[in-house]
């Protein structure tokens, strides 16, 4: 599904000096996958995440996506490329506080340049059954449980039924007991739709709940 080769990343920190985020990755996410990538605060991490998710580009090395140098993509082309195959959860939960749980979810939509094949509306409403969050679609995310706007987030990064669910840190601002039936809900995904998921976490119990781990330490794959 995607894959990285030789892939740099330095950001300019002053005139004279550059860091280097990321020195060398190779690294590929296949289909159906269960994966974390895991690494201490300024492992390089995050830079990894946001090249996975097409949110950046690397300084050097090729970054491949259905078989698509995303190097030879435009803007548009890389926006559309995106939203299609790339769903994200973060630790924030990122919902808008202004929308409903329901108008949250369909946010995507909204702003996709295509024409769907469903509903996406009736979609939302089965996430949010099958999320064990029904009757809540037309409650603000600051009226629901930390829990339950994960859950909406969740229904969001699927609405366009993305092939990779990329969450950065989903547990990070849940307790124990909802951080593990998000885990699950994750996991369930994976087993029975087959999206893959990437997790990305500094937490060794949570990279334990996954099939495979990738261990980043200053930059580079270990």
């Amino acid at each position: 599904m995607i894959k990285l080769e030789e892939v740099t990343k330095d950001y300019v920190l002053d005139q004279d000096v550059v860091f280097a985020a990321l020195k060398g990755v190779n690294v590929e996410i296949k289909d159906g996958e269960f994966t974390s990538i895991i690494g201490p605060s300024g492992s390089g991490k995050s830079t990894l995440m946001h090249i996975i998710g097409l949110l950046d580009q690397p300084t050097t090395g090729k970054v491949i996506v259905r078989e698509k140098d995303i190097s030879k993509l435009n803007d548009d082309e890389l926006s559309t490329l995106r939203s299609e195959v790339v769903g994200f959860v973060f630790q924030q939960f990122n919902l808008i506080n202004k929308l409903t749980v329901i108008e949250n979810i369909l946010l995507p939509t909204i702003y996709a340049r295509k024409k769907f094949d469903y509903d996406p509306k009736e979609k939302a409403l089965y996430l949010l059954e099958r999320f064990g969050i029904k009757g809540k679609e037309y409650s603000y995310p600051n009226k629901i449980s930390g829990g339950q706007q994960q859950r909406v987030a969740i229904a969001r990064a699927l609405i366009m039924n993305p092939d990779l669910i990329l969450a950065d840190e989903p547990t990070g601002n849940l307790d124990t007991k909802t951080g593990d039936e998000i885990m699950k809900l994750l996991k369930e995904l994976n087993d029975e739709q087959k999206i893959t998921v990437v997790i990305v976490t500094h937490e060794p119990d949570i990279a334990a709940k996954t099939n495979r781990s990738i261990r980043i330490v200053d930059g580079k794959v270990v």
